[in-house]
């Protein structure tokens, strides 16, 4: 998949930036329109640069991909940059980047995102190409091939031939949760990509690749009256489909710690990853949650990071949050777990960084986080908020991800306010109620010559 970052000297400006609009209380404009066909669009206006971003969220992601189907949702991001009967392969490319713009892709959990960007004079090429690989794609067997070559590939380098192969976002979730869409490997077996024929694919995209299936937003240099008018122009004549029901995503409740041992081939020093299950998203009790994931995990001032690597030296390094790897703490639609990965030294066994981690979290519960660290991780999280909606291709990512999952914009201006409103006793409260054993699921991830002499350490 796709991976995008923005200059640190930028994200260091613009931090600066969205600290002073945290403390005003500044809010994204966000003006939403539904158009016949069910396409919800989303326009924020900000005139500051002649430039735009949009980001298109399609309601399929890895949880959403049906059994036999594993990693398509995966394939199919690939699969839309490969050109459609109107406008060949590398056509998308060569448009958007020679007038000065970029695109890029990835896929979630809980949906697949195409963002583009470029200066305001390139807003209706951007759009009629966006419209024409919703109608429909160039369905040429070599396209699949080509696409699963490079899935399968993206496999091998990052998991397969990686040491810990993501085993904190691949086979974590796997066993703490238990049913399909949260719990089977988003990456894909190899044997369903490979069993894909083009016409599973061209099925595919009719079933989730519909307007009533996407929420569009743009963000930048635009007037919402105008890019109305815009995107009923390229998009207001693709038809809706018929989308399949969304899966039963409830999980049964976990009644007792899950605990299991893998060996890493190349790994050189042990690791544990260890997964909480979270409450639901929309409660509050998730917003105390996301801001402890980072109160937990935060750089090299973390709590975890100053008890487990500085203080008492069971650990090497420590990361982890909620909903980790994928995105924000904010943006996901299903089961979900606060994650923490911690690699520790050969020579210690894997309950003697257990016992400081619990210690550690045991603190937490008893005595809250201390005011000036409470302080320190809600202003850095607003921070980042703020700073994300100052670039226009970020701003639109958030606005259509809020629209997507929970049905309006408005929810990008009320993360801020309720980060700020967070306090010691609720992060005390939730480390009593969630960050308990029978929550929990761990992996011990040991290298592969060390597994001879591993008695387990339990």
């Amino acid at each position: 998949m796709k991976v995008w970052r923005f200059a640190i000297l930028l994200a260091c400006i613009l931090g600066i930036a969205g600290s002073a609009r945290a403390a005003e209380g500044w809010k994204v404009p966000a003006v939403t329109k539904k158009l016949p066909n069910g396409l919800i669009v989303v326009v924020s206006e900000d005139h500051s640069a002649p430039t735009f971003g949009i980001c298109i969220s399609y309601r399929i992601g890895f949880r959403l991909e049906p059994p036999g189907r594993t990693g398509f949702a995966h394939l199919f991001e690939h699969m839309m940059f490969e050109g459609t009967p109107d406008a060949p392969k590398g056509t998308f490319d060569r448009v958007i980047e020679g007038g000065g713009g970029y695109n890029n892709a990835d896929t979630r959990y809980d949906f697949t995102e195409y963002i583009d960007s470029a200066p305001v004079s390139a807003l209706e090429p951007v759009l009629w190409l966006e419209a024409d690989r919703l109608k429909t794609l160039d369905f040429a067997p070599e396209h699949l091939e080509n696409q699963r070559k490079v899935v399968e590939e993206e496999v091998r380098v990052n998991v397969l031939n990686q040491p810990y192969g993501l085993f904190f976002a691949i086979d974590l979730p796997g066993k703490a949760f238990d049913k399909f869409p949260n719990a089977h490997n988003f990456y894909g077996d190899f044997k369903d990509l490979d069993a894909a024929k083009i016409q599973d694919v061209e099925a595919f995209f009719r079933h989730y690749y519909a307007p009533n299936n996407a929420v569009m937003a743009i963000a930048g240099d635009v007037n919402p009256t105008d890019a109305f008018a815009k995107v009923e122009k390229y998009f207001g004549g693709i038809a809706p489909r018929q989308v399949p029901p969304k899966p039963d995503l409830a999980e049964p409740a976990q009644t007792a710690e899950r605990r299991s041992t893998e060996q890493d081939k190349l790994a050189h020093v042990p690791a544990l990853a260890i997964g909480y299950r979270m409450p639901p998203r929309h409660s509050h009790d998730a917003v105390v949650g996301a801001l402890v994931g980072e109160l937990l995990h935060n750089g090299q001032a973390s709590v975890l990071y100053q008890a487990l690597v500085k203080e008492k030296k069971v650990a090497l390094d420590v990361e982890g949050g909620v909903n980790f790897v994928f995105g924000n703490p904010f943006e996901y639609d299903g089961p979900t777990l606060l994650t923490s990965f911690v690699l520790y030294p050969p020579n210690l066994k894997e309950d003697d960084v257990l016992a400081a981690y619990d210690a550690t979290l045991n603190s937490l519960a008893t005595d809250g986080p201390s005011p000036e660290a409470l302080a320190r991780i809600s202003a850095k999280m607003q921070s980042d908020w703020y700073s994300n909606m100052e670039v226009p291709v970020d701003r639109a990512s958030l606005l259509s991800h809020a629209t997507l999952l929970d049905g309006s914009p408005d929810r990008v201006n009320e993360v801020p306010d309720e980060l700020a409103h967070v306090t010691a006793a609720e992060v005390q409260s939730f480390a009593r109620a969630y960050l308990v054993k029978t929550h929990r699921t761990i992996i011990n991830r040991i290298p592969a010559q060390a597994a001879g002499s591993e008695k387990g350490g339990r």
